[in-house]
This record gives structure tokens, C-alpha cells and sequence, in this order.
């Protein structure tokens, strides 16, 4: 499983908005510049993660985005999932109720089963406010671009 550029950069994008938000909006332009990110692309994917309910927009001199809630109230899963749909490995496990037909005799099953909720305790268990201590204790805000 790889995750796209929209996933990496919506994660950049929330974790270089709380780390300058300090209460006030945060220009798209600002951010754009300070991660090397195209701003029509930060605009794509804006627009995902407020029809979400992650940010709240305001227009004119003083607009830009925050979030609406603390940054450790978002998960990594609850980003990706927003710009990259479920994270399952396998499509037989994206639905709630497994609606594959050999589901009841599949050896594999399981150990897919097994690699989706570690998956997902692994992203679950990540919020942004732990990337942006993770940061501060390096005193770095540079950001891997290439992976």
C-alpha cells in the first residue's frame, strides 16, 4: 500500500497549521510556500478535509484556515481515510460486512484481517499534536518530501 501525494500533504498541511496557527488563521499561501506544495493542490485538498468538518475557512485580510478542533483530537487514520478512502489492504475488507462469497472458507482472511487492524491501530494511535512534538523535540519543521 502506497499513500499519494494528496494523503502526505494533507498531513503536511494540518500539522503546518497547528504549528502556526497560534489561534489565528493560517494563509494557504503561507503554507504553500513554507512546504514547496503547489496551491491549487492545497486547495484540492482544503476543500476535503473542511467538507469533513477538519477546518473552517474565513475570507479576507485576516482569513485563511484553522482547525476546529485540537490537534490531538485528529488522527493520522482520520486524515488519510478523508483524502484516500479506507485504509484495507485487500477490497474484500473495505465494507463493514465482508460481502466476499468465499468469505466463510478463506485462509487469508485473517491474516488480512490482522494487517488491516494494525494498520489502522498505527494510524489511530498518531494524532497531529504527536508530529507536532515530534517536531519540536527535533526543532525541525522540515518535512520529507520524497517518500
Amino acid at each position: 500500500m502506497k499513500i499519494s501525494t494528496k494523503g502526505r500533504y494533507a498531513i503536511r498541511l494540518m500539522l503546518d497549521i497547528a504549528q502556526h496557527s497560534n489561534g489565528e488563521n493560517v494563509s494557504l499561501k503561507d503554507v504553500s510556500k513554507r512546504q514547496n506544495i503547489s496551491l491549487k493542490y492545497l486547495e484540492q485538498i482544503v476543500n476535503m478535509l473542511s467538507k469533513a468538518g477538519f477546518l473552517k475557512s474565513q475570507r479576507g485580510s485576516q482569513g485563511g484556515y484553522k482547525m476546529l478542533r485540537k490537534p490531538e483530537e485528529y488522527t493520522i487514520g482520520d486524515i488519510l481515510r478523508v483524502t484516500e478512502g479506507e485504509m484495507a489492504p485487500v477490497s474484500c475488507l473495505e465494507d463493514e460486512i465482508n460481502q466476499c462469497p468465499r468469505v466463510s472458507n478463506c485462509p487469508t482472511v485473517k491474516f488480512w484481517k490482522g494487517l488491516y487492524d494494525t494498520i489502522n491501530n498505527y494510524l489511530d494511535g498518531t494524532t497531529i499534536a504527536d508530529l507536532v512534538k515530534e517536531a519540536e523535540e527535533n526543532d525541525n519543521d522540515e518535512f520529507c518530501y520524497f517518500i
